[in-house]
């Protein structure tokens, strides 16, 4: 009884750990830039020194919904869009290079781009404008700033974007949200990746999150039915073996 019992347990444990996935997807419906987690299962074999008798279930590597999500037209100067497959890069606290769709920038008290509160990476570096500046992103990433009280004949270069053009197989999600190189891309060109002068912004408007709402609560009612029909598993289970060692008690 304990195969079926452990068996029934081990796909209980994942069917919980995916439905924590899909319930943090949809909480993050409205949130720029965002793509979905997936999850993936597999079974595994138990080997030993007999003949395998169970089979476990256990999560694959972790991946991602590489599909765009909806333009939404926003008329802010600081909001731009990339087209499929270019990201924006910023700066962790620990000094290496992430990658992003979310095309929300903001400036600081200190006048340093950011997005979600990470320096926004440019050509030369971290971006910085002049203070109560009125900024411009055009096509090409190139950041245009106009002081405050100054005549637009006055508007100066301050910058450029850095565009990364990245494959959905070269990108690893992390769990804040942002996206890291794989091993083997960064083995290859270098932890710091260059600019890509082809790829152009769309100013004035954000890519929304690729999360379908009704297909995310369709998946959290599967996953909360299949955790329910596990644990029916253990319950039989435990059943038989009551009533097996009653009868075992009678001879």
């Amino acid at each position: 009884m304990d195969r079926v019992i452990y068996t029934a347990m081990s796909a209980a444990s994942q069917v919980l750990n995916k439905q924590a996935i899909t319930t943090h997807n949809l909480s993050n419906v409205s949130t720029v830039g965002f793509r979905a987690q997936l999850a993936a299962l597999k079974a595994v074999p138990i080997l030993g020194n007999d003949m395998p008798t169970r089979t476990m279930v256990t999560a694959t590597t972790p991946t991602f919904d590489s599909t765009m999500g909806a333009f939404n037209y926003t008329g802010r100067e600081l909001d731009v869009a990339l087209a499929e497959d270019h990201w924006l890069a910023v700066q962790l606290p620990d000094g290496s290079e992430a990658y992003t769709r979310n095309g929300a920038i903001q400036v600081d008290e200190d006048g340093t781009l950011n997005i979600k509160g990470y320096p926004l990476i440019g050509d030369n570096g971290i971006l910085t404008v002049p203070q109560r500046s009125q900024v411009s992103v055009s096509t090409d990433g190139t950041l245009t700033a106009l002081g405050a009280g100054d005549q637009p004949t006055t508007i100066a270069q301050v910058g450029k974007i850095k565009r990364v053009h990245l494959e959905r197989n070269e990108v690893i999600r992390g769990d804040d949200g942002f996206f890291r190189v794989t091993n083997e891309i960064r083995n290859t060109r270098g932890e710091v990746l260059p600019d890509n002068p082809d790829t152009l912004l769309m100013s004035g408007v954000l890519e929304g999150s690729n999360v379908n709402p009704v297909s995310a609560m369709v998946d959290l009612i599967s996953h909360a039915r299949q955790f329910e029909m596990q644990m029916k598993e253990i319950s039989s289970a435990d059943e038989n073996a009551q009533k097996a060692n009653q009868i075992l008690s009678l001879t």
